[in-house]
């Protein structure tokens, strides 16, 4: 699994780096950690776009997006 920790960063920066940790790490599970509503909309929004599932979990204030890609 591949972090991707993108806490404290504006939009569209969290968008940007998961998109590169996809083109990167194709084919693998991603682990995006989020801090708020939007990048969380915006960073499952892709994922989805890309063919992944997204699986959101809270944990002490951040937001972990378990990124899986579909078969």
């Amino acid at each position: 699994m591949f972090e991707v920790d993108v806490l404290g960063l504006a939009c569209p920066i969290p968008v940007v780096r998961v998109q590169k940790a996809i083109a990167a790490h194709a084919g693998e599970v991603l682990l995006v950690k989020v801090d708020g509503a939007t990048p969380k909309e915006h960073v499952t929004r892709l994922a989805e776009s890309k063919g992944y599932s997204v699986k959101a979990e809270e944990k002490n204030g951040e937001i972990h997006l378990e990124l899986t890609p579909k078969t």
